[in-house]
């Protein structure tokens, strides 16, 4: 494969795991007490919850409009938050989680294919590109992953590593 293009993959699956200059979902998540996942500080819009589903439902429709020409996207802007500030079953935090991290690496696993044209606009858009998707993807999940440090930050379950 073209050197070029093999830097580029590797660069954005890389990213997309939340290497280099940012903390992982998994470092930003990782010991949050269960009676704070619902908390939500003053002041705030968002609860951990909340925020932790709004990137699992994001991720899931770029995943799903990068690869399935069918895709319904949920209808804006509801459809991509949570109903809930808490998760409404102890077990929705871990089955979110597992979704999270399978989408992410579903997404990584579509970037590394060399069959897949990075450059090549997505047959069923309007001009995007699995390029645009994964870097879309990087941003929105680095933008809220800050969001959560500064939600656990003021909720006093954060220790700057």
């Amino acid at each position: 494969m073209n050197e070029p293009y093999t830097t580029i993959r590797r660069q954005i699956i890389k990213l997309l795991s939340g290497e280099g200059a940012h903390v992982s979902f998994d470092e930003v998540v990782k010991g949050l007490p269960p009676a704070l996942r619902g908390a939500k500080p003053a002041g705030q819009p968002h609860t951990p919850w909340r925020l932790i589903e709004h990137m699992r439902i994001a991720q899931w429709d770029i995943l799903e409009f990068s690869r399935n020409p069918r895709h319904q996207s949920p209808k804006w802007p509801d459809g991509y938050w949570p109903a809930g500030d808490a998760p409404s079953r102890p077990t929705d935090w871990n089955t979110s989680f597992r979704q999270f991290r399978a989408d992410l690496k579903a997404m990584q696993k579509l970037v590394a294919d060399p069959k897949t044209d990075l450059f090549a606009p997505i047959p069923h858009g309007q001009g995007q590109t699995i390029l645009r998707e994964a870097v879309l993807l990087i941003d929105h999940n680095s933008y809220h992953l800050g969001h959560l440090v500064m939600l656990r930050r003021m909720l006093g379950a954060w220790k700057d590593r």
